[in-house]
């Protein structure tokens, strides 16, 4: 068996090509593919901008602002904002959750793989007890057993980079018309 016995042959379009053969084209193609374009620019500008802004305010501070944790929440605010785990309560609170597991695990335990694992478990109970699952924060409790910031210093700029990313998703909402309405829901 060869190949040319296997691929069909599409006669390409030309003078000697048969007219039926050329692909249909379909109306709005184009427009749907410059569209979806447009909207992943939009949004990816968006996140963007958020995390230049929480970086921004960790450079006039000093202090390391951004971590991996918050760039996913940007991702999963801007990407999926009607959905709960978007949500300003769920992003902000899920954030404080885990920060507070990861400081629990750090008061019992010495910082390793294990008691990161464990802070993280930790996190994902305590956001599904209190009915804010928000999955990036389960990160904020291993990078706190990790990097054992100053809880003094950490928490309330954890709280200001997350308020940071939800009034971002609510900016980007109301700047284009065809943008999801965020947030869906305040509380």
């Amino acid at each position: 068996m060869d190949l040319d016995s296997v691929l069909t042959r599409r006669p390409s379009p030309g003078p000697e090509a048969p007219r039926d053969a050329a692909p249909p084209k379909r109306p709005g193609h184009l427009h749907r593919v410059r569209a979806a374009a447009a909207a992943v620019l939009r949004g990816s500008g968006a996140v963007a901008a958020a995390l230049l802004a929480i970086a921004a305010i960790g450079a006039v501070l000093g202090e390391p602002v951004l971590i991996p944790s918050l760039a996913a929440s940007a991702a999963v605010l801007h990407y999926t904002p009607a959905l709960p785990t978007a949500q300003p309560r769920t992003v902000v609170v899920a954030h404080l959750l885990g920060a507070a597991a990861g400081y629990a695990v750090l008061a019992a335990l010495p910082g390793s793989p294990w008691s990161a694992a464990l802070a993280g478990g930790l996190t994902f109970a305590a956001t599904s007890l209190t009915r804010t699952q928000h999955s990036p924060a389960c990160a904020t409790a291993v990078v706190v057993v990790f990097q054992a910031p100053a809880p003094e210093r950490f928490v309330p700029l954890l709280f200001c980079a997350t308020v940071v990313l939800v009034l971002g998703g609510l900016a980007a909402s109301r700047l284009h018309r065809s943008a999801s309405r965020y947030p869906v829901r305040w509380w």
